[in-house]
């Protein structure tokens, strides 16, 4: 057995240091009308903390399960008891071609950039086209982050690191009530991607990366690929357990091969190609399946000129916009043959010799 590695973490706050962080989100004058109230959460929140409570409510997990006596989260289970209804409609035949639409910029006009994102008017697009061949067009915007109210898609922990049988399918790290870490999105965003029989990624480039809300939802996907979907093997977070059951050998399922994905990578300066490429490795390593060459743009959209104007020339760019049509056309039609069984995925039935 290979052994945890410890001494990273230092310690929990003092009582001191956990009071002063938890006022920090009620420094406004008008909660000193309830300090007293406060005091009292404070107090429930600091013997939530000490205590390590993560878990809001939990069951034994019955039949279907490693450990039937397992106390499993109910929080885990209902996002995973979603995820398996969801899966089910989208392998039934007769069930509507649904394709995601993730709207990758952290801009809207709801905050502070004070307009909205060219990355949302492109996804527009996408929709109009997926609608008019009668295809399911959900649109996920990311943008939501930082305009809705403690609503949060929290950091993956690195899990699969410690082993790849601790990183579980759905995602089990989040809600932590002790740390205060809820009202995660995830478990819907999770939902979103296993209804989809296909993906298209639209999204700027910021600082030759992906946009920070793109690069969280993508962290946190990493369960999508080889996750646990049974928590009770592990006991939760046993590390040695989990440690165990990967050194005797893991599958590593890969829980949304398949689909069919195409990508919109915009910039004004520097950036796009190696984003675009990122995003389709990424991708491709996760099982989903290209829809063709003209599935996956980058494209400059106003090269060098001021950010000022950067939607009036979204507006004269015609073939940019004809372009984005072309990557939702070719996933509709990828989704259609894969669904009618025309379209052939040629590595599909090779087994992977070092599976990861």
């Amino acid at each position: 057995m290979t052994r945890a590695r410890k001494g990273q973490f230092e310690r929990m706050l003092s009582r001191e240091e956990f009071g002063n962080r938890f006022r920090g989100s009620f420094g406004r004058p008008e909660f000193l009308a309830v300090d007293d109230a406060l005091r009292q959460v404070e107090e429930a929140a600091w013997d939530v903390y000490i205590n390590s409570k993560k878990t809001l409510r939990t069951d034994k997990a019955g039949a279907g399960f490693a450990d039937p006596e397992y106390e499993l989260s109910l929080e885990w289970r209902q996002t995973r008891d979603r995820l398996l209804a969801a899966q089910a409609r989208q392998q039934d035949p007769a069930s509507p071609s649904r394709v995601l639409l993730v709207c990758g910029a952290d801009r809207n006009d709801g905050t502070c950039p004070g307009e909205m994102s060219k990355t949302f008017r492109l996804t527009q697009l996408a929709r109009e086209v997926l609608e008019a061949d009668g295809v399911v067009a959900d649109v996920l915007d990311l943008s939501r982050l930082v305009s809705d109210y403690d609503w949060h898609i929290h950091p993956c922990k690195g899990c699969v690191s410690t082993a790849m049988p601790l990183c579980h399918w759905p995602c089990s790290c989040y809600p932590n009530h002790a740390l205060r870490q809820t009202n995660d999105w995830m478990g819907e965003i999770y939902e979103k991607w296993v209804a989809a029989h296909g993906v298209i990624l639209l999204t700027p480039v910021y600082w030759y990366q992906s946009p920070s809300a793109l690069k969280l939802m993508i962290d946190r996907l990493v369960c999508a690929d080889g996750g646990n979907p049974d928590p009770t093997t592990t006991s939760g977070k046993d590390v040695e357990k989990a440690k165990a059951l990967e050194e005797a050998g893991w599958s590593y399922p890969k829980h949304l091969a398949g689909r069919a994905y195409g990508l919109v990578v915009h910039g004004d300066v520097a950036g796009i190609e190696g984003s675009r490429r990122a995003l389709s490795d990424w991708l491709d390593w996760m099982g989903l399946v290209d829809a063709g060459m003209k599935a996956r743009l980058d494209r400059y959209i106003g090269y060098y000129e001021p950010y000022a104007r950067s939607h009036d020339t979204l507006d004269r760019d015609m073939a940019v916009q004809e372009e984005v049509r072309n990557v939702a056309r070719a996933v509709a039609g990828a989704v259609s043959a894969l669904r009618g069984g025309r379209m052939a995925v040629p590595d599909a039935a090779l087994r992977q010799p070092r599976p990861k």
